[in-house]
């Protein structure tokens, strides 16, 4: 167990114990290839799909680790969260399952089908707007008013234990199937899921070189691993991968992937199309624009991976009709 949830640091260590915690409500999801796809890449690629994860994406991990480890105090008080839309669902479940009162701190340009889950679920949505307002005041202003226990969406040590367990999986998976990863491509906002994985490859596969994708315009990880500090967005909205636009790395994310991480790469919004229309066409996956970044950079080489074999993690699909239908339409 973390003795400080709020400050230390995870291990691997932590990153197991979530697994064990998680394992009777979370997917344990398949892992895909395709000769198709490896034909257009010269690689030999396998595919996390995340997608689908219950609530449709990665986050439901990191999620129900920090909920399901809150005292029943803490629990009757409710939990507040700030997400555009697949930490919210995942928190959203989440507290579903644990009967625990949330509330969501969503932007007001979040997708129709992401706010609807969330109050599918039963949790409260609270609007901001992306552009003017922080949302993390926003949801600390709710903590305060209300007594709600925060649930940041990834500088946490529980969720990012959480969402690595997707990392422990993926490495048993690929050694099951004779086939270890020589580089792994991950979409990265805040940085929970790619700090989680690194964890667990670090231990599990330690020669597989770990790549993060982010939208053209928001690669503050990018950046940041450049430079050794982190780095902040210049806007906060303007890409369709809504789910990767955080204003910067997260302090603890950032000190986990910044020593693990051989580096970042970054794919364009039709890229991004590009890819789901792949995913979607061959793959036989639904994929949202954030969660196809991953597969994007590899389709579209942003680094070369012929001869190798490369595992991609693809992080969600909850994707609203009219922009699935852009992609489809590519």
């Amino acid at each position: 167990m973390i003795v400080d949830q709020d400050r230390a640091s995870p291990s691997v260590k932590d990153v197991r114990d979530a697994a064990e915690q998680i394992r009777a409500v979370a997917v344990r999801t398949p892992v895909i290839t395709s000769p198709v796809l490896d034909a257009a890449t010269g690689a030999r690629v396998l595919i996390k799909a995340e997608n689908l994860q219950r609530t449709g994406s990665f986050k439901f991990r990191g999620a129900y680790n920090r909920l399901s480890r809150l005292s029943d105090d803490d629990r009757a008080r409710g939990v507040v969260a700030c997400s555009s839309g697949n930490h919210a669902q995942g928190v959203a479940e989440a507290a579903r399952l644990l009967r625990t009162p949330a509330t969501i701190v969503m932007p007001t340009d979040a997708p129709a089908g992401k706010v609807r889950g969330v109050r599918e679920r039963g949790a409260t949505v609270v609007t901001y707007d992306r552009l003017s307002e922080d949302r993390f005041a926003v949801m600390a202003d709710i903590a305060k008013s209300t007594g709600a226990v925060e649930t940041p969406p990834y500088d946490h040590p529980h969720i990012i234990a959480g969402q690595g367990t997707a990392g422990l999986e993926f490495a048993a998976q690929s050694d099951a199937a004779g086939a270890r990863l020589d580089a792994l491509f991950c979409n990265v906002g805040g940085g929970g899921l790619m700090a989680g994985l690194a964890l667990a490859f670090e231990a599990e596969s330690p020669r597989t070189k770990l790549y993060a994708v982010e939208p053209a315009g928001f690669d503050d990880t990018r950046r940041s691993l450049l430079s050794g500090v982190r780095k902040r967005n210049a806007a906060a909205g303007g890409s369709i991968c809504d789910a990767l636009l955080p204003e910067a790395p997260g302090e603890m994310t950032f000190g986990i992937n910044k020593p693990r991480l051989a580096g970042g790469v970054v794919v364009t919004d039709a890229e991004a199309l590009a890819a789901m229309n792949f995913a979607f066409r061959r793959l036989k996956l639904v994929l949202e624009p954030g969660g196809a970044a991953s597969l994007a950079a590899v389709l579209f080489g942003k680094i070369d991976v012929r001869g190798k074999t490369i595992g991609v993690v693809v992080t969600g699909g909850n994707v609203d009709a009219d922009m699935f239908e852009r992609a489809i339409g590519v």
